[in-house]
């Protein structure tokens, strides 16, 4: 069984940035596809980045140039560096885990943008 916990969330200002981070439990991490999505309100929750168990990141095109998703496969973490923060980056951000058929989430951390 895989747990994902996300932390790093909270308030900042238009065009600050904050850091999001999730840890992993388990041995399956290093060959496991990641991702963040986010759920902002009145929205369905959307992909916003993701990465490879290769390392090869993606990103939906309204965080491009302004997030970036990493790994470390040492410490079972995945983490979201957001830069240039807008008001429409409000939302709750979770952690994603696909191994094979199996999907795991995390318990959601909430982002908010706003002065």
């Amino acid at each position: 069984q895989v747990q994902l916990v996300e932390s790093g969330g909270g308030l900042v200002q238009p065009g600050g940035s904050l850091r999001l981070s999730c840890a992993a439990s388990g041995s399956i991490f290093r060959l496991a596809a990641l991702a963040w999505f986010r759920r902002a309100p009145g929205k369905q929750r959307e992909v916003i980045a993701s990465i490879s168990s290769e390392g090869r990141a993606s990103y939906v095109e309204s965080v491009k140039g302004r997030f970036t998703i990493s790994r470390d496969n040492n410490k079972n973490t995945v983490d979201l560096q957001m830069n240039t923060l807008k008001s429409d980056d409000t939302a709750v951000y979770y952690c994603n885990l696909v191994d094979g058929t199996a999907n795991y989430w995390g318990q959601g951390t909430q982002v908010t943008v706003s002065s």
